[in-house]
């Protein structure tokens, strides 16, 4: 048996911050301990040192296999005032601190305990276990690379477990298990704003940086319009329906496109990713304009970092963004990383029932996440991920604020409850 909790350290302690990445020593720290219990993998590569490993386990049922996927680099901490050292996984206060202990280290140690676990007892489901480079700066050296080039890696596998859900989410007392099951798309844009030019010492009016200040308050004071998925309304129902009268009519206020923004001002802190679901979203992020301090520039580009809803496509939120700033503003898609428009729930209620019976207290829910994650490369090989990383939260613990920030941390004993329940999930999987 692996202890996920001492893997969860030693994946810590390599400092897989990505830009560069530099992730060969831990997936090479994961194949040695992959090969002392007997298991041969795989290392699949783009780039050198940026390694992807791909480990199997036959089982005997005559079905596809479940996937269990996840990955090793982890964002930056430069900058951060962090209370502990970032990389060196102490235990504290019932924590493990460092970075990826959610985002997501954690979730990898977790699977590779639970696909071992399962090849010692000879489990019949078939798995593959693939350890993952670069998601944090785009997938493209790790699962876009496989999702595109190596599809039949994934030995024709119609599901998969990986980030971002199963933690405990604690509303009005009750304890909540988002299950994800879809998310956003990336739409990232370049607008163009254009106006009279000059010198700095005769000055313009109404010139491209006036314009640009508009665009930039209308973005900071609107968004597109509402519009309420079947994925997003199936969450919010599943919340409200747990809850007592007075909180479920504020919460269902969500589900009206009148009332939706101020239900999200309401919730306060724990509204605030509702209202990122409801809509398609824009969040300017780069602005370039003028190479010299006395020429006023005719010309200002802005970059977008645009999140579109499953279903939706680029034209629809160029027409929605026209809408809002106006047609006199340039506006080109950069990149779109699109997903399925529906997702596939075949395996979702099992899931559910395995958070029934370790929490009986918990309630599971679908999500549908605002950012992105490898799912939607996996999604081109055919593949249907669920966020299902399962972690009992204390009440007091808020993990979201920490991901990408200071003091990341996981609570050691939410680790085994995860182990326990994937390996559930792993039983269950084609029986």
């Amino acid at each position: 048996m692996i202890d996920p909790v001492q893997l969860l350290q030693e994946l810590i302690r390599f400092d897989t911050t990505n830009p560069p990445g530099n992730e060969e020593a831990c997936v090479a720290h994961v194949e040695s301990l992959l090969r002392t219990h007997g298991i041969e993998s795989e290392r699949y590569e783009r780039a050198p040192g940026r390694p992807n490993l791909i480990a199997r386990h036959a089982g005997a049922r005559g079905a596809p296999p479940l996937v269990l996927q996840g990955h090793v680099d982890v964002v930056t901490t430069a900058g951060q005032p962090w209370s502990r050292p970032p990389f060196g996984a102490e235990i504290a206060d019932g924590y493990v601190w460092g970075r990826g202990a959610l985002d997501m280290k954690g979730g990898v140690a977790m699977m590779i305990a639970a696909f071992v676990a399962a090849h010692e007892s000879n489990s019949p489901t078939p798995l593959v276990l693939v350890v993952l480079a670069d998601e944090e700066d785009g997938g493209e050296e790790g699962a876009k690379f496989l999702a595109e080039e190596h599809p039949d890696a994934f030995g024709g596998a119609r599901h998969a477990l990986g980030e971002f859900g199963g933690a405990t989410q604690w509303i009005a007392g009750r304890r909540f298990y988002p299950i994800q099951v879809a998310e956003k798309q990336i739409c990232w844009l370049r607008a163009r704003v254009r106006g009279q030019g000059g010198h700095g010492a005769l000055g313009v009016k109404g010139g491209a940086m006036r314009r640009l200040g508009d665009v930039l308050r209308t973005l900071d004071r609107k968004q597109p319009p509402v519009h309420i998925t079947p994925i997003v309304r199936d969450w919010v129902m599943g919340i409200a329906d747990a809850l007592p009268r007075p909180q479920a009519l504020v919460l269902r206020r969500l589900l009206d496109p009148r009332t939706a923004d101020l239900t999200v001002r309401a919730l306060g802190p724990k509204g605030r990713i509702f209202g990122r679901v409801i809509r398609n979203t824009v969040s300017p992020t780069i602005l370039r304009g003028g190479g010299k301090i006395n020429v006023i520039p005719s010309e200002i580009e802005l970059q977008l970092d645009g999140r579109l809803l499953p279903g939706f496509a680029p034209d629809d939120l160029l027409r929605e963004l026209h809408g809002l700033i106006g047609d006199d503003v340039e506006l080109e898609v950069v990149r779109h990383d699109p997903g399925p428009p529906d997702p596939d729930l075949s395996f979702y209620e099992p899931l559910g029932q395995i958070i029934r019976e370790l929490d009986p207290g918990g309630i599971p829910v679908p999500m549908l996440q605002p950012g992105v994650t490898d799912a939607r490369f996996l999604t081109r090989a055919g593949i249907q991920t669920y966020g299902f990383l399962p972690l009992r939260l204390p009440e007091d613990f808020e993990p979201l604020p920490t991901v990408h920030n200071a003091d990341e941390r996981v609570p050691v004993d939410a680790l085994p409850f995860g182990v326990e329940a994937i390996s559930r999930a792993i039983a269950r999987y084609g029986a």
